[in-house]
């Protein structure tokens, strides 16, 4: 009996010394709200706009560059996480949409000892004067839509563009101490993507590469080449992933992480069929892209992206389809 005691007692005291993340991981496959996803992830920003802390034995990494709004989150949580903001050495940019790098100029003065790491294609476009406007008048919209001016009249968080100190290639390895990051080029979504894979954990940092979290499906966002966007999803699917990282709407984790590329392969062939179905039906991009925009809202969780959104990428998604019957490329 006493054998059988010690043994509970040894349990129970495994059962309360287990951290957080532990607990959370088998209680949560879809994790949206911050907090540490692995010992070695932790999601930060908001559940529309997330970033990710990787943290080696003694050097950190951001992964993904939000929008300027979750600034002033970013530095409570840091705060909230005993985060030490020296031992982040990197901020990687995984594509360059204005959603993805409105932080990056903030903390890049904060932190200028760490190295901005984008895709060739991605550091030409963030020194492009058009790019730029763009990027700081969609921050600026999001900062009044969110009404966080006060909050942030005492920092400095206008878009001037970004200079990207390390450019990086498909099949490069960058490390975070022992933690070791491959880059993946992506393109699809836009022609700038870069996906990261980090081994040790089993962890993609998909970006929006790996198509928008829609609840417990996926919402394709094949906005640049829709052919290129699928070889992509092919070419991630070949990675044994546990933990699948999206920049909107958190991480999947257990059975939803393993299955979530191939979620989003079977959704990006559904979305290609109704695609080519309308605008076969309709001969009309903009009709087109109202119908299925109202489809793809009908159903949308509470919070999903804006429909002026959803109609721009459709819209995107059907030119490249109606270019390609036509015969244009």
């Amino acid at each position: 009996m006493k054998w059988l005691l010690k043994v509970f007692g040894l349990i129970r005291q495994t059962v309360w010394q287990r951290t957080d993340y532990q607990i959370r991981k088998e209680l949560e496959l879809i994790i949206e709200e911050p907090g540490y996803v692995t010992e070695r992830i932790l999601l930060l920003g908001r559940r529309e706009s997330c970033v990710y802390l990787l943290k080696g034995d003694n050097e950190y990494a951001i992964l993904g560059g939000g929008m300027a709004y979750i600034v002033p989150d970013l530095i409570r949580q840091f705060g909230e996480y005993e985060i030490d903001e020296s031992r982040i050495k990197r901020i990687i940019i995984l594509h360059s949409h204005f959603d993805h790098c409105g932080i990056v100029p903030f903390f890049k003065k904060r932190w200028p000892w760490a190295k901005v790491t984008a895709s060739a294609r991605a550091k030409e476009l963030l020194a492009t004067k058009k790019v730029i406007d763009s990027i700081e008048f969609l921050n600026q919209v999001l900062i009044m839509k969110y009404g966080v001016e006060d909050k942030i009249k005492e920092l400095d968080l206008s878009f001037t563009g970004v200079d990207v100190d390390e450019v990086v290639k498909d099949g490069d390895i960058l490390y975070s101490d022992n933690l070791s990051m491959e880059i993946i080029e992506v393109p699809g979504h836009s022609s700038c993507s870069i996906a990261v894979y980090v081994r040790k954990e089993k962890a993609m940092f998909a970006s929006d590469a790996g198509g928008v979290p829609f609840g417990d499906q996926v919402f394709t966002a094949a906005n640049s080449n829709f052919d290129k966007y699928v070889e992509s999803l092919n070419k991630m699917a070949r990675y044994e992933t546990d933990i699948h990282l999206a920049e909107h709407y958190g991480a999947r984790t257990g059975e939803e992480g393993r299955a979530y590329i191939h979620k989003s392969i079977i959704s990006a062939k559904e979305t290609r069929q109704i695609l080519e179905e309308s605008i076969a039906r309709t001969k009309d991009v903009k009709m087109s892209a109202k119908e299925i925009t109202e489809m793809f809202t009908k159903n949308a969780p509470v919070g999903f992206i804006p429909k002026e959104v959803i109609s721009m990428v459709t819209e995107q998604m059907l030119r490249y389809v109606s270019g390609q019957r036509s015969g244009v490329h």
